[in-house]
This record gives C-alpha cells, sequence and structure tokens, in this order.
C-alpha cells in the first residue's frame, strides 16, 4: 500500500475505521462504483469529520471510474473496491483476478482512450500496483483537502 504521513486513519464513533467496501462479478454499472465513491465522501465528511474539498468531491469518483473501467475491460470477471480514509486521504484499491499488471502509456494527446491510469497517476498523490496470490491491486491515494495556492 502506498505510505500515507502521520495517523494511519480516522475512526467513527464505534472505533471503526471509515472505509467502504464492495465486491462485483462484474456485470454492473459502472455507476454503482462512483455511488460508492460519493457515499464514502459522505462518510468521511460525517463520520471521520473531515472537511472534503470540491477537488475531491469530483476526483474521487472519477478516479474510481478509471480504475475500475480498468479492470472490467483488461480483466472481466469478479473484482473488488476498497476505499479507506488515511492520514486526509483516500486510498483507493481495486483487486481483480488476472494477475497481469497493466502498462501506463506515454502521453499522446491524439490518441483516443487509453488515459485512464495517466489521468489517476497526475491527479493522485501515490499509485501502486502489485500482484498478488490471486490477482493483482491497484491502489491510488487522493488528498481530501483542496491544495492551498
Amino acid at each position: 500500500m502506498p505510505e500515507t504521513p502521520g495517523e494511519t486513519g480516522r475512526r467513527d464513533a464505534g472505533g471503526q475505521p471509515v472505509s467502504a467496501c464492495a465486491a462485483y462479478e462484474g456485470s454492473e454499472e459502472l455507476g454503482e462504483a462512483r455511488s460508492l465513491a460519493e457515499r464514502f465522501l459522505e462518510a468521511v465528511r460525517t463520520t471521520g469529520g473531515v472537511d472534503v474539498g470540491a477537488d475531491a468531491r469530483m476526483l474521487l469518483p472519477l478516479v474510481v471510474s478509471e480504475l475500475v473501467t480498468n479492470v472490467r475491460r483488461h480483466a472481466p470477471g469478479p473484482h473488488m473496491l476498497e476505499l479507506e480514509l488515511v492520514a486526509g486521504c483516500a486510498r483507493v484499491s481495486v483487486w481483480d483476478t488476472d494477475p497481469a499488471l497493466p502498462v501506463i502509456r506515454e502521453k499522446d494527446p491524439r490518441r483516443v482512450g487509453g488515459h485512464g491510469l495517466e489521468i489517476v497517476t497526475a491527479v493522485c498523490t501515490g499509485f501502486e500496483m502489485h500482484r498478488e496470490l490471486v490477482g493483482k491491486r491497484l491502489t491510488a491515494v487522493l488528498p481530501l483537502h483542496d491544495a492551498t495556492v
């Protein structure tokens, strides 16, 4: 998992980490994953007591959408999406059953499609991918506070 500085994660009133997780068969609408991200952000705000910036409200569903789309396009079948609040950041993790790691392509504004991981790595402060005993896991870290100028 990507390193995030400071605390390991905010807890809700019952002492549980602020997180969300869903397992998918692969036939669900992509909107379900984006909805999970939006519900997670609401829990971060209300239960975790973290102020979520406008950038994060826009970018987290985009990051989730790009990662889940990548799985559905290149590793169809069962997959899991996990979101966790860690040190003021959203840690987004997507697991699937295919051990092949994706390749992040070179920037090419003329290319149609294939920009998903390019987008994710551009907006996130951390991105890792690694094989697991079964399949692989892609993990991205997105700050929840808007950058100050």
